[in-house]
């Protein structure tokens, strides 16, 4: 056991060192303090440059103190303003060799349909890849058990979140687990106050300060149940009424993209827990699917995807 905790440490040290700076100010940029906060702008907004700039010229930048950067350095858990620069400096080299082209993140009102469709189609790419890239895995691994021995499971979320709560809630139901997806508040709070030790609810929270959503996961802890929470942030208000924390890595960008990009990146989440809960039920998970998919086969045109007619017989 000694020996898996160390290795589960050293693998989270070796993902904190590959993870990308950006993501990290990104996810920590709620908690700061303001004149920190213009500092993290300036660097989001071209970390190229400072990763060739001097701490002067960034705190200029900033309209603050070098004093504030180093603190700021601190405060995202680098070293100081020399390490941040080299961190900058390969994280843009890896974006560089990941794709040749950087569309950015902001669309402009003058853009053409096509740049509108790279740009966010790369928004989209990126917050999977990102979110991939700094999952804890063995936080991913705890709350896959608990969801796979849990008597009930229910999901909250409101706006774009419930739609990601719906899809948890239909997966896990597809492979007999009982789970339950909630959206509205009065339901939402019934739902956490009749949980008990052995339930598991999971809150769903772009932004970790949807009062509903953590309210509700605040009202499901006091009533023994375990509780998850699903977010951007890891320093957001949610975290705090929450045993198990897993952080996506979306960016915002023009059109509130928290409602497009997070989607996909919360999504990619919500795949790798189903999966997760699958195998460890793997006998029942593929005879539910069976039955599921047998359910619904008389439902479907007896059309296969390339236009051909099925066999009549099979009904699929």
């Amino acid at each position: 056991m000694d020996q898996e905790l160390a290795t589960g440490a050293a693998d989270a040290s070796a993902r904190e060192a590959d993870s990308s700076p950006l993501v990290r100010i990104r996810s920590l940029l709620p908690g700061l303090a303001r004149a920190e906060q213009r500092v993290a702008k300036v660097v989001l907004e071209d970390p190229s440059s400072v990763a060739r700039r001097s701490i002067t010229e960034v705190a200029l930048a900033a309209n603050t103190s070098e004093t504030t950067v180093t603190r700021f350095c601190k405060a995202i858990g680098v070293g100081g303003y020399p390490q941040l620069r080299i961190s900058l400096a390969a994280d843009t080299a890896r974006s560089e060799a990941r794709s040749s082209r950087s569309f950015g993140g902001e669309i402009a009102t003058d853009d053409d349909l096509a740049a509108v469709v790279s740009k966010v189609s790369y928004a989209d790419a990126r917050a999977v890849e990102e979110t991939a890239d700094q999952l804890d895995i063995p936080s991913l691994q705890q709350v896959i058990e608990a969801l796979a021995t849990a008597g009930r499971v229910d999901v909250y979320g409101v706006g774009a979140s419930a739609f990601v709560a719906a899809d948890l809630q239909q997966k896990l139901h597809r492979i007999g687990r009982v789970s339950f997806a909630w959206s509205d508040t009065h339901i939402m709070l019934t739902s956490a106050a009749v949980l008990s030790p052995g339930d598991v609810a999971v809150g769903i929270s772009h932004t970790g300060a949807t009062t509903d959503t953590v309210e509700a996961l605040r009202v499901a802890r006091e009533h023994g149940a375990i509780t998850v929470a699903l977010t951007n942030f890891p320093r957001s208000p949610i975290t705090e009424v929450a045993d198990h924390v897993i952080t996506t890595a979306a960016r915002e960008t023009t059109f509130r993209s928290g409602a497009t990009a997070s989607r996909i990146a919360q999504l990619t989440v919500i795949d790798c827990l189903f999966i997760g809960v699958a195998q460890q039920h793997m006998d029942a998970a593929v005879n539910a699917l069976d039955a599921t998919r047998d359910a619904v086969g008389a439902h479907r045109l007896g059309v296969r995807p390339d236009g051909r007619r099925r066999p009549r017989e099979t009904g699929k």
